[in-house]
This record gives structure tokens, C-alpha cells and sequence, in this order.
């Protein structure tokens, strides 16, 4: 029996709660119908449900494969690329101040062009002198524990 590795971070990238929009204006559609005097007719917001609901759903499905994050003590995934934490060497400081510094001009982790949307970017140096950006929403929760568990591996 093996056992789940112990996840310290996590992210899922998109909310479910995205796909109510497809219901919200399959009723909506509705309300628009019978407040107009034409009368209830379930083809219009039935193609609203199904639309609507569908691409939200395409949508959350490549934000939670494309976006999600997890570190464990092993492993750093971003999206869908992992590194494990053995090949993180260094984790470089926050940005302070008006000067932009160097790590945020380095390739995002994951098979994306960039750091996502409404995430920030945590400079990291990787082993065979490569730089990266790992990046979450809650930047601050993944940086603590990624200095954590780096410098509980380099200290063993």
C-alpha cells in the first residue's frame, strides 16, 4: 500500500463554482421570456444551459490542469510540469522596492508562456545553474513553504 505524499501547498486553479453561470442564465433567459409577454419556451434556455455551461466548463478544466499548484516534500508541480525539490537550490527574495529585480524576467515553471493571470511570480534557482519562477495566487503561503522545505533539504 502506498501512502499519499504529504501535499504543504495547494492551489486548484479554477473554481467549480464557475460553472453556475450556465444555470444562472439558462433562469435568467427565463425571466426574460415570461417578463416580455412571450411566454415560456425551454428551447432558448435550455441552448443557454448547455453553452453556457459547456465552455465555463472547457474553461475550469484547463485552468485546473494548467494552473493548479502543489508542493509536497518531494515535488514542486506547476501546472503541468513538476521539479522535484532537490533541484531547487536557492529561493531569491521577495521584490522590494521600485527596482525590478533580475529573477522576474525568467521563465515561468509549467508549460506556459509566462506566470498566469492574477498569480506572482517566486524566483527560484535551480541545479545546472538554471533560473525559473514558480508562481501561485498566495504567493507569501508558497514562498514560506518553499523556503521551509529548501532549507530543510539543504540542511540534511
Amino acid at each position: 500500500m502506498t501512502s499519499d505524499p504529504e501535499i504543504l501547498f495547494h492551489e486548484p486553479g479554477a473554481t467549480l463554482w464557475w460553472l453556475a453561470a450556465g444555470p444562472v442564465a439558462a433562469v435568467l433567459m427565463m425571466f426574460i421570456q415570461v417578463s416580455s409577454g412571450y411566454g415560456w419556451h425551454p428551447l432558448l434556455p435550455g441552448v443557454f444551459l448547455v453553452l453556457v455551461t459547456g465552455f465555463l466548463g472547457l474553461q475550469v478544466k484547463a485552468a485546473r490542469i494548467h494552473t493548479s499548484v502543489e508542493l509536497t516534500r518531494e515535488y514542486l508541480r506547476q501546472g503541468t510540469e513538476t521539479i522535484l525539490l532537490s533541484e531547487i537550490a536557492r529561493i531569491y527574495p521577495e521584490a522590494d522596492g521600485p527596482e525590478v529585480p533580475k529573477w522576474q524576467s525568467y521563465r515561468a515553471l509549467g508549460e506556459l508562456t509566462g506566470v498566469p493571470r492574477g498569480r506572482t511570480g517566486i524566483g527560484v534557482k535551480l541545479s545546472g545553474d538554471r533560473r525559473a519562477q514558480a508562481w501561485a495566487r498566495r504567493h507569501r503561503n508558497l514562498r514560506a513553504a518553499l523556503v521551509s522545505v529548501v532549507d530543510e533539504g539543504v540542511a540534511s
